[in-house]
């Protein structure tokens, strides 16, 4: 594969808002490993489910093309994702592609099953950092969450193997759903505290129309900081512009972190770009259609033509869909997570 030059940096780019495009999300799989119930619910994704042909996702080429355009618009930070992101073969080849290009901060979302056999490749690519999720320390509770047969012990083991190879720093994300693994958030505060890791706790959000999402399962942000601030005192930390956790920091060293897209939405300060899979363009994680950038990509459109595709997409958008949430599930139809990550 012929490697690619970067493009120079154009202007910034604007929406309608006035967010700048900043922080890119790529899907390289929508596969997994897992079935998660909030986000690929076995009832959907079971057996015989037709997961998209090897000839309608992205190669690596393509994606580092787009890659390539996305950054000269000002793109800063890249992060990949799933489905789970370490099914994908070629992963490293992807990593090595888009750390030549020059990506100031490149990083990877997993659910860490596979991260102990793949750490030490991804790190000689150039991987910066990982997120792994984790919703819970306890097996009968992680197996309830994850739904697969995967033991909490094998994503441990890559969360220190990640550790290890220097991808750091290293984050905890946790989905906490009401009544199903919400007795066990402070069993991680502890764990990462101990590990000396961050720990986000996420809302449980509405993302996609399989996962049956209720208001009712919501643990707010609200609710999971008074929980944990009844054992660590708390001190929040000023915010960096377009972040989507509010951080706060333990007396004693240390921060956890709440994303609170349902109780305290943050679309004003949203930044984010998700390339599906499909190459697909969204502008936000609970969009119903995206901009094709894999026909005219496949079709022979120069780098000039797509990056005016993107841009002209880009300032038109006005998402804001936390925003204007109802208090129900709303019957619009959306993207499923596994498509464009988190």
């Amino acid at each position: 594969m012929m490697a690619l030059r970067p493009i120079p940096v154009m202007p910034p780019v604007a929406d309608e808002l006035g967010r700048p495009l900043a922080d890119l999300r790529i899907s390289v799989t929508d596969r997994c490993n897992f079935r998660c119930p909030y986000c690929m619910p076995r009832s959907r994704f079971g057996p015989g489910y037709r997961f998209l042909p090897g000839s309608d996702v992205l190669s690596v080429s393509e994606l580092l093309r787009l890659a390539n355009v996305f950054l000269s618009l000002g793109v800063t930070k890249v992060r990949l994702t799933g489905g789970e992101p370490l099914l994908r073969g070629d992963l490293d080849e992807i990593v090595a592609g888009l750390s030549a290009l020059g990506v100031p901060d490149l990083a990877l979302t997993t659910n860490g099953a596979l991260l102990r056999r793949r750490a030490a490749e991804l790190r000689r690519a150039g991987l910066h950092r990982v997120t792994v999720s984790l919703d819970s320390l306890h097996p009968e509770v992680f197996a309830t969450m994850s739904d697969a047969r995967v033991p909490v012990t094998d994503v441990l083991d890559g969360i220190r193997a990640a550790r290890r190879e220097g991808l750091a720093p290293i984050k905890l994300n946790c989905v906490v759903r009401r009544g199903v693994n919400d007795s066990g958030l402070l069993d991680l505060v502890e764990f990462a505290r101990r590990e000396r890791l961050t720990l986000r706790f996420i809302e449980y959000m509405d993302v996609g129309t399989s996962n049956g999402w209720r208001y009712d399962d919501v643990v707010t942000g609200a609710e999971i900081l008074d929980r944990v601030a009844r054992a660590h005192a708390l001190e929040e930390v000023n915010a960096e512009p377009g972040a989507v956790a509010r951080r706060y920091r333990f007396a004693d060293g240390g921060e956890i972190g709440v994303i609170m897209s349902v109780s305290r939405p943050f679309c004003g300060d949203c930044t984010r770009a998700r390339l599906g899979v499909d190459g697909r363009l969204f502008t936000c994680l609970f969009g119903s259609t995206g901009t094709d950038l894999r026909a005219p990509l496949r079709a022979g459109a120069t780098d000039d033509e797509l990056r005016r595709l993107i841009q002209g997409r880009w300032r038109l958008r006005d998402d804001r869909y936390s925003e204007l949430r109802a208090s129900g599930t709303s019957d619009a139809e959306r993207v499923e997570m596994s498509y464009i990550g988190g």
